[in-house]
C-alpha cells in the first residue's frame, strides 16, 4: 500500500456522541499512514462552536473534512449540516454523514442539505473498521480537499 505524505496534517472533525464509536474511529485513524488530527465534538452545539472558533475552541483549526452523526444531543446532525452548508465561510468543507440510520428520508434529507456522502454504520465490528478505513482511504488519500 502506498502512503501519501501531506505537507500538513489533515484536520478531521468527528461529530459523534457514542463513546464506543469515538474510540474505534480514533484507533483506526491513529493506525493510518497519513498524518491527521482528529478533533471530537460530542454534540451538534459543540460542533458549531468548534467551526466558529467560539468558547473553548478559539484556537480550533478549520477542518478539512467533517464526519457527522445525525442523531446527536442538543443540536442534531441535520441541523448542523443545514447550518454548515448554509454558511458561506464553511459550506465548502466536505461533510460525510456517518450514522446508524438507514431511513430513506434521512438519506434524501442529508443530500438535500448538501452532504457529500452518506454512510450507514455497520453493526458488525469488523465491517465498521472496514468502513472507517474506506473513509480514510477515499477522503484522505484519493480526494483533493479544498485548502480553505
Amino acid at each position: 500500500m502506498r502512503t501519501k505524505i501531506a505537507s500538513r496534517p489533515i484536520e478531521i472533525l468527528l461529530v459523534e456522541d457514542s463513546k464506543g464509536d469515538i474510540g474505534l474511529i480514533e484507533e483506526v485513524f491513529e493506525e493510518a499512514r497519513i498524518r491527521n488530527n482528529l478533533h471530537i465534538a460530542e454534540d451538534g452545539e459543540e460542533a458549531i462552536l468548534f467551526l466558529n472558533k467560539k468558547g473553548r475552541f478559539l484556537d480550533a483549526p478549520r477542518p478539512d473534512i467533517i464526519l457527522l452523526d445525525l442523531n446527536l444531543p442538543r443540536k442534531d446532525g441535520r441541523e448542523v449540516l443545514q447550518e454548515v452548508k448554509g454558511d458561506p465561510n464553511l459550506r465548502n468543507i466536505p461533510i460525510v454523514v456517518l450514522t446508524t440510520s438507514k431511513a430513506e428520508e434521512d438519506i434524501l434529507r442529508s443530500y438535500d442539505l448538501h452532504a457529500n456522502a452518506y454512510i450507514t454504520k455497520p453493526a458488525d465490528f469488523d465491517q465498521f473498521v472496514k468502513v472507517i478505513k474506506s473513509i480514510e482511504d477515499f477522503w484522505l488519500q484519493v480526494v483533493k480537499l479544498p485548502s480553505k
